[in-house]
């Protein structure tokens, strides 16, 4: 199994090889055989790390410890679920999994441009080739996914206990297939400088992969920052953490890069800007990659090899360097068609959505690498922390979204101010409605969440009168009633009102940001039973401690052994709301030199996090029990000093029993916040209005369908 998984990976390097100098060739010799050939060496490639990273999957569902990777990763108590998803949680199956992914999209962009851009794809082969050859060649030299020992161990160490959530398992998969998407549009770009097509052929074959990119790592985002609230244990979803905000960047300049992306097609303007931000965004994306596996920042996420590190940077100063260079020696190639007509109009506003965006970035890249920064200007690492980045990013984000409602309602090239304001009466007058609903309510002390949430209304305004405006348009021309002609006006122009529901999605999770961080209440402090404390105007009472033991070959279970918790009585004003379960999972180690009882509760302990969510509020708990008390020590230490390995489950069962009876005093970490769920409803409103956006309409697919039905029965004739 190893030698056959290692030999696929050296077959794909060689293959990748094969396909850079055939397509290189066929393109600057006009052979287009050779083209061909280095196109099908993608599809090759792609079926050839299909092997590989099956046998990987297979040995981690065999528990076959040979591999270094499963023995690292994996164990025969991780349920079975958790073993499928163990492959990426190491870095030499996460490296494969970004090649495998890159290969997988990057066949299916030939395939649909197999009969167009001949030149433009060729030059894109040969670079999405030498992306897949750089991670193949780190997995040959580096971090191999098939590396072995011997003797193989009876056991492994077990995937990290964090790691063990749902969204998880789906997280690096949705991330990795955006970072592999952003190289797509990168690759076709350099393309088009090099083959010097610079008309509108290779946005049109990018586009719809532009979208992909932003929405896997837009579904990838939202669901680490779910992980996060869920199971880090510390209250908050997002931390401006390293490898969070790498993933977010180039999710940044993507959307700056749709948005200008309308003016280009619409005016044939902003060509250098354009081409600017495909090159940033691909560039950011590696460089998101790059921070998650050369460990030269501190993160949570992040794997450590610190071996990485050399060739990354190399990589990345080759595409900086690379990108640079093409946008100057082509730039009388990108001149703009026209040039902007107003400031009081829709290209003027998403030029300066533009701007917020990449400023957006900058902030968050400046504040990101300055460890880096500091140490190599003064020699001596610095870092900045949440409070630095709140205070550039919320008035940014403020603008953001704010520019998000005068979009859709101002025309293009040039707005009357009779027009515009007839356009923003309606959006003002949501906005002035939502202030004084506020100041009516007694919100009067957080004017940066005031602000948002004004803006917030504003842009609910401005897109529900441009529904409006549609609806009451198509009823009076087909006479339809008012939900067909909202679902026909949305069919016939899948774009625009897909756009606007993802404006409206990214309006309701800021709202939910704004409200869950200004007006949270929080408390941490230690309780014993029957003891109670307030967090805002709820009343938290300890009820009674729990204690559960898990057998060490449960499948059902998360894998730890033990778990110990309370039960919590929430009321607010004398009434019962809800009752919560939060507890520490203790996890088996590896070490012998705990002993015998200790190493089944020596590893890295847990938070299981209990939340009573709501539209309006969460209530949010954690504990953290003492089990240093003395009584429980005591068990510790006389069961491995008397009993086996294979008896000392009998030890873990005493313990349970001892800190039922004599529960000793446990810290707690409350918080309430209102509002959270809108986070997560305006991330699935904003992923629905993706799908919708990139979904082809019905009229497209038939045109293509009978289009490739007349070309088979053309030839079909010619050879008759």
């Amino acid at each position: 199994m190893a030698g056959l998984g290692f030999g696929s990976v050296l077959l794909a390097l060689a293959i990748c090889v094969y396909g850079i100098c055939a397509s290189i060739y066929g393109v600057r010799s006009g052979r287009v055989e050779y083209s061909d050939s280095g196109r099908r060496a993608v599809y090759a490639l792609a079926g050839v790390l299909t092997v590989a990273f099956a046998v990987l999957e297979v040995a981690f569902l065999r528990n076959d410890f040979v591999f270094n990777t499963v023995a690292d990763t994996s164990s025969r108590t991780t349920p079975l679920l958790y073993r499928v998803a163990a492959v990426w949680s190491s870095q030499e199956g996460s490296l494969l999994l970004w090649a495998w992914l890159l290969s997988l999209w990057s066949s299916l962009a030939l395939l649909l441009t197999r009969k167009r851009m001949r030149d433009i794809a060729s030059y894109a082969t040969a670079i999405l080739l030498g992306f897949g050859g750089f991670f193949i060649s780190l997995m040959v030299f580096y971090a191999d996914p098939f590396a072995t020992t011997h003797p193989i161990p009876a056991e492994g160490q077990g995937l990290d206990p964090l790691l063990r959530f749902p969204t998880m398992m789906i997280h690096p998969p949705m991330l990795y297939s955006g970072y592999t998407l952003c190289t797509i549009p990168l690759a076709f770009g350099m393309g088009a400088l090099l083959a010097r097509r610079v008309d509108a052929d290779w946005i049109k074959a990018i586009r719809r992969f532009a979208f992909a990119a932003w929405l896997f790592l837009g579904v990838g985002i939202l669901l680490g920052a779910r992980w996060s609230y869920s199971e880090l244990g510390w209250g908050g979803y997002w931390g401006w953490d390293a490898v969070e905000n790498a993933s977010l960047m180039p999710w940044l300049t993507g959307t700056a890069f749709l948005h200008s992306l309308m003016i280009q097609e619409k005016r044939g303007m902003l060509k250098v800007w354009n081409i600017s931000l495909v090159f940033a965004t691909g560039t950011l994306a590696i460089m998101g990659t790059f921070l998650v596996r050369s460990g030269v920042l501190n993160s949570i996420h992040a794997f450590g090899g610190a071996t990485l590190g050399v060739p990354f940077v190399t990589l990345i100063a080759v595409l900086i360097a690379g990108s640079i260079y093409l946008v100057v020696s082509r730039r009388d190639m990108l001149r703009s068609e026209h040039r902007l007509d107003s400031l009081l109009s829709r290209e003027s506003i998403f030029l300066a959505n533009n701007l917020v965006l990449v400023a957006l970035c900058f902030v968050i890249f400046w504040g990101t690498y300055f460890p880096l920064i500091s140490e190599a200007l003064g020699g001596q690492e610095a870092s900045v922390g949440p409070p630095w980045f709140d205070r550039y990013t919320v008035p940014l984000a403020l603008l953001l979204v704010l520019l998000s409602g005068i979009g859709p309602v101002i025309a293009w090239r040039r707005a009357t101010l009779a027009n515009a304001r007839r356009n923003f009466l309606v959006p003002l007058g949501s906005a002035l409605a939502t202030l004084v609903a506020l100041l009516a309510a007694g919100v009067a002390d957080k004017p940066f969440a005031i602000a948002m949430f004004c803006c917030a209304g504003f842009v609910f305004g401005s897109i529900g009168q441009e529904f409006f405006r549609g609806v009451r348009a198509r009823r009076a021309m087909a006479g339809e009633s008012a939900g067909t002609a909202l679902f026909a006006l949305v069919k016939r122009n899948r774009r625009r009102y897909g756009g606007y529901v993802v404006h409206l999605g990214i309006a309701v999770l800021f709202i939910g940001v704004a409200a869950s961080s200004s007006f949270q209440h929080a408390s941490e402090l230690g309780l014993s039973p029957g003891q109670s404390t307030r967090v805002g105007s709820y009343t938290v009472r300890y009820v009674r401690p729990t204690a559960t033991i898990t057998p060490r070959y449960d499948e059902a279970h998360t894998g730890s052994t033990l778990n110990l918790g309370a039960v919590l009585d929430v009321s607010k004003h004398g009434r019962h709301v809800t009752t919560l379960n939060p507890s520490e999972g203790y996890y088996a180690s590896q070490e012998a030199s705990q002993g015998s009882v200790g190493s089944l509760i020596g590893g890295q302990p847990v938070s299981h996090v209990s939340i009573s969510a709501g539209v309006t509020r969460d209530v949010w708990s954690a504990i953290q029990p003492d089990i240093e008390a003395s009584s429980l020590q005591r068990i510790i230490k006389a069961g491995n000093a008397t009993l086996s390995p294979e008896e000392s489950l009998v030890a873990i069962g005493y313990l349970a029993r001892a800190y039922l009876k004599d529960p000793p005093q446990a810290q707690f970490h409350f918080i309430v916040s209102p509002m959270v769920m809108w986070i997560w409803i305006g991330g699935l409103i904003v992923f629905g209005g993706g799908l919708i956006a990139v979904w082809p309409a019905p009229s497209l697919v038939r045109r293509r369908v009978l289009a490739r039905s007349r070309a088979r029965s053309a030839r079909g004739l010619a050879r008759a």
